[in-house]
């Protein structure tokens, strides 16, 4: 009877097998055309643009293209004008994630406490975020910034003030306060989520023992939120520093203002250099890889620390 029983148990798992896996395969099986159009859409582009920023390719002479190696990336990394357009890129991104949590953190803090008619606030503080890029952008350069009927210089017409250029004066300070407007709300939704999960147990106990209101804040809230101003600052800038719409709309990337996504928009739509743009779309992606990952890192850490005090 052992060895009848011992025998037939292989047998039971074998059979067991094939069914757990067919029933696997079952169930991801609806999945797989979702897979595979995401591959296409996304990876094999990547892919043909990773091929093409290896060779020497203009648009305007298709016969005359060759392979160069790294010779693109190495003129991205040492052209004057595209180290600048990098500088811009990052000093955009710094300039525009850095207002946005300041903004977002105050605006948080605000909606974090009880009054009439918070719902309606909350909504209204919203909804720049849900505008369309371009057209947040062309209500800037227009019902803002025109310095003929714009609104900043019709409020400083009404009490005697200059009537500036706001783009031609100040123009990467005009497009940081367009995206940072716009970024606002996206920064202020996260950090209220963080206030929201603060143990008030401990902000009672808190309050019980004296301790005031910038206390609690410096003490409690801020280490608190520091995952959530991290998540908050990754995620912005991945999305910043491939924005495109502002600078194109706005200033079109005149003035010093052109970053690198308006400069890989340069090279390939006007120049045809279809080799070096594709470079500078692979260093973006690498470097919103980068940052995407150590957004991925706090996301993670977030749902550990959510999952130890349940």
């Amino acid at each position: 009877m052992t060895a009848t029983t011992t025998a037939a148990a292989p047998s039971v798992r074998a059979e067991k097998r094939p069914s757990n896996r067919m029933r696997a395969w079952a169930t991801r099986a609806p999945l797989l055309p979702a897979l595979i159009f995401m591959i296409a859409v996304t990876q094999l582009p990547f892919v043909a643009t990773l091929v093409i920023s290896f060779f020497d390719w203009n648009a305007l002479y298709p016969n005359a293209r060759r392979f160069t190696g790294f010779a693109n990336y190495t003129e991205v990394l040492t052209d004057a004008d595209l180290r600048h357009s990098v500088w811009t890129t990052v000093l955009l991104t710094a300039a525009v994630v850095l207002a946005s949590l300041v903004l977002g953190l105050a605006l948080a803090l605000l909606l974090d406490r009880r009054f009439r008619g918070r719902g309606i606030v909350r909504t209204l503080l919203i909804a720049p975020f849900l505008v369309v890029p371009v057209a947040a952008a062309l209500l800037w350069k227009h019902v803002l910034y025109n310095p003929e009927y714009g609104l900043f210089n019709g409020l400083l017409h009404y009490v005697g003030g200059p009537q500036p250029d706001w783009i031609s004066n100040t123009p990467l300070l005009a497009v940081e306060a367009s995206l940072v407007w716009q970024w606002t709300p996206f920064m202020m939704l996260i950090l209220l989520a963080g206030l929201q999960s603060r143990d008030q147990q401990q902000m009672e106990a808190a309050r019980v023992d004296g301790a005031s209101d910038w206390q609690i804040f410096r003490y409690l809230t801020l280490p608190h939120l520091r995952r959530y101003l991290e998540l908050g600052a990754l995620l912005g800038s991945i999305y910043i520093v491939q924005n495109f719409d502002a600078v194109f709309t706005i200033t079109s990337g005149g003035l010093g203002t052109a970053n690198l996504p308006y400069t890989v928009y340069q090279s390939f739509y006007q120049a045809h250099e279809n080799g070096l743009a594709s470079a500078a779309g692979v260093l973006v992606v690498i470097g919103s890889i980068i940052i995407a990952t150590f957004a991925l890192r706090v996301v993670s850490s977030l749902f550990r620390e959510e999952a130890s005090r349940a």
